[in-house]
């Protein structure tokens, strides 16, 4: 894996295409954020905040590795192709 970004607005900028690609998968499966949420065991409002790449308003999205492996199940896709850089 690339470097990851260490200075807070590479981070937030790496949390927002990781948000922009559950869209696109999303979007690729045809299923709304509420089907991803409740098939990946997590709140529609934290999905949500996912896609738009945050945790909390201004917090960049940190998930926890359980979520993100039951999201990338979900999408049909390996955790590398939902954090790849």
């Amino acid at each position: 894996m690339a470097d990851l970004p260490t200075d807070p607005a590479g981070r937030a900028a790496f949390a927002r295409e990781v948000g922009l690609r559950l869209q696109r998968l999303r979007h690729a499966k045809g299923l709304s954020q509420e089907k991803v949420a409740h098939l990946a065991g997590i709140s529609s409002y934290t999905y949500q905040k996912f896609e738009k790449g945050e945790s909390r308003p201004g917090t960049p999205m940190n998930p926890r590795m359980f979520t993100l492996l039951a999201l990338a199940g979900v999408l049909g896709v390996g955790v590398e192709e939902l954090v790849e850089r």
